[in-house]
């Protein structure tokens, strides 16, 4: 199987594929590839707690690590406990190392 990294940038708000990449996601990691989701610029307002875009549980529970970029939420004055649960808070060095590793990189 293999190693996917999913780069989500755009706001949920303004682009209702978002959506679809959380989908893509769930799918990929249902059909046993490793799959990590990372949100990062406006993509980042879409792992707020209670922001109604996704619901991350049957993403994480199908074992979709989901991360947000920590820059940009820090630019967007959004706190790590205002986070939706299963999310994690990463530096950018995430993508340096799928990259690295060779991981299938889809950035939307």
């Amino acid at each position: 199987m293999s190693n996917y990294l999913l780069i989500e940038s755009r706001d949920p708000f303004e682009c209702s594929d978002v959506e679809g990449v959380c989908w893509l996601a769930g799918e990929l990691a249902q059909t046993g590839h490793k799959v990590t989701l990372f949100f990062l610029q406006n993509g980042a307002l879409t792992a707020r707690a209670g922001a109604e875009t996704t619901d991350f549980e049957p993403l994480t529970a199908s074992g979709v690590e989901v991360l947000v970029d920590d820059f940009a939420l820090r630019e967007r004055g959004i706190g790590n406990a205002q986070l939706a649960d299963g999310i994690k808070p990463a530096s950018l060095e995430v993508i340096v190392d799928h990259l690295a590793d060779g991981s299938k990189v889809i950035w939307h």
